[in-house]
C-alpha cells in the first residue's frame, strides 16, 4: 500500500469498532488481514505471499479499566487512542508481513503517515468546513445555529465524497473487501453459527457497531457541540474544535454503545449511518473471509490451534 493509502488508513482505524459488554467483539481491517478485539486478547491474522496465515495476539491494555478512563464519555475518547495506537500496529505489522523484508515500513514513514493523517483531519476535516460555513453565512445571513448545522453537513459531505473517491483506488479496494470479511465474520459469531467462510459469507457485511457509522454520529455531534463557540479568530475558531474533539468523540461514543444494545430505538436511530458501510465495505473471497476467522479464533483464545487451507503459522505473543 502506498503512503497515501496508509495515511487514509490510519485515519479511519482510529475509529473502528467498539464492543457493547453482551458480546466484547470488535475489529478493523488491515493490509491482507484482518485485526480482532476479543474480550481480554488482540489477534492479527495476515495473508503472507505465500499463502499461508500469520497469527499473532497480545493482552489489550488494562490502563482502560482504571480511574477517570472507565466512566462514562473518557472512556469513549480512551478507546479510539487505545484503537489508534493498536491499529498502528497492527497495520505496521501487516505491511511487513504482506509486502515482504524489501519493502518493509520503516518507524519514519510510519510517523510520518500518522503526521500526515492528523494534518489532513485537521485540514480537511476541521478548517474546510468551518471556512466554507462562514463563507455562506456571510453570503446568505445564517444565524449562529444555522451556521453550525451548514458547518457539520458540510463536513460529512466531504467525508463522504473522500471515502467514495478512495474506495476506487486498487489498494483501499482491496482493504474494504477485509472490512466486509471482518463484518461477515462478527455478525456470523454474534448470530451463534459455525464459524466456516462459507457460513460468514451468508451473513451481512453492514454491522451497527461500524467506525464509519461512529464517524457519522461525531459529525452529527459535533454539531450542537460547536454550536456553544462563537467569535474569535481563526486560530479561536479552528483551535476551539480540535480542543472539544475529544468531548465530541466520547458523547459520540456513548450514543453507539446505547444503540448497540437497544433492539428498538437503537435499531431505527442507527440506520442512516449505516449506509455508508456499503462504500466502506466491499463482498469478500472466501480467502478473506478465512483470515477474518482465523483473526476471531486467535483473538478469543490465543492457545487455540487454528488449521487453514494454506496452512496456519502460529505467531502468537501470549
Amino acid at each position: 500500500m502506498t503512503f497515501a493509502g496508509r495515511a487514509f488508513h490510519l485515519i479511519i482505524s482510529a475509529f473502528a469498532e467498539a464492543a457493547p459488554k453482551r458480546i466484547p467483539v470488535g475489529g478493523q481491517a488491515v493490509i491482507e488481514g484482518v485485526l480482532m478485539k476479543g474480550p481480554e486478547h488482540w489477534g492479527l491474522a495476515v495473508r503472507e505471499p505465500g499463502g499461508k496465515i500469520f497469527l499473532k495476539s497480545w493482552l489489550g491494555s488494562e490502563w482502560l479499566k482504571k480511574g477517570i478512563w472507565k466512566y462514562p464519555v473518557v472512556r469513549g475518547f480512551a478507546t479510539m487512542v487505545e484503537m489508534m495506537r493498536v491499529g498502528m500496529r497492527a497495520l505496521s505489522m501487516s505491511a511487513d508481513i504482506s509486502l515482504g523484508e524489501e519493502e518493509k515500513i520503516t518507524p519514519f514513514e510510519t510517523a510520518l503517515s500518522v503526521a500526515a493523517a492528523l494534518l489532513g483531519v485537521v485540514a480537511i476535516f476541521v478548517a474546510l468546513p468551518m471556512f466554507a460555513s462562514e463563507f455562506l453565512t456571510e453570503r446568505f445571513g445564517f444565524t449562529h445555529f444555522e451556521k453550525n448545522i451548514a458547518e457539520g453537513v458540510i463536513r460529512g459531505v466531504i467525508f463522504v465524497a473522500y471515502v467514495a473517491l478512495i474506495s476506487l483506488w486498487k489498494d483501499i479496494a482491496r482493504v474494504f473487501e477485509y472490512h466486509g470479511a471482518e463484518h461477515k465474520t462478527i455478525n456470523a459469531y454474534e448470530s451463534g453459527a459455525e464459524l466456516t467462510p462459507e457460513n460468514a459469507a451468508a451473513y451481512s457485511r453492514i454491522h451497527r457497531r461500524c467506525g464509519t457509522s461512529f464517524l457519522i454520529i461525531v459529525i452529527l455531534v459535533s454539531i450542537i457541540v460547536f454550536s456553544a463557540i462563537d467569535g474569535g479568530g481563526v486560530l479561536w475558531r479552528v483551535g476551539s474544535r480540535v480542543v472539544l474533539l475529544p468531548l465530541v468523540i466520547g458523547v459520540s461514543y456513548e450514543f453507539i454503545r446505547a444503540a448497540s444494545n437497544s433492539d428498538t430505538w437503537g435499531v431505527w436511530s442507527i440506520k442512516p449511518a449505516l449506509l455508508l458501510q456499503y462504500i466502506t465495505t466491499r463482498e469478500p473471497s472466501p480467502d478473506q473471509l478465512e483470515v477474518a476467522i482465523a483473526a476471531l479464533g486467535v483473538a478469543l483464545d490465543p492457545s487455540k490451534d487454528i488449521s487453514t487451507a494454506g496452512g496456519a503459522e502460529d505467531g502468537t505473543d501470549r
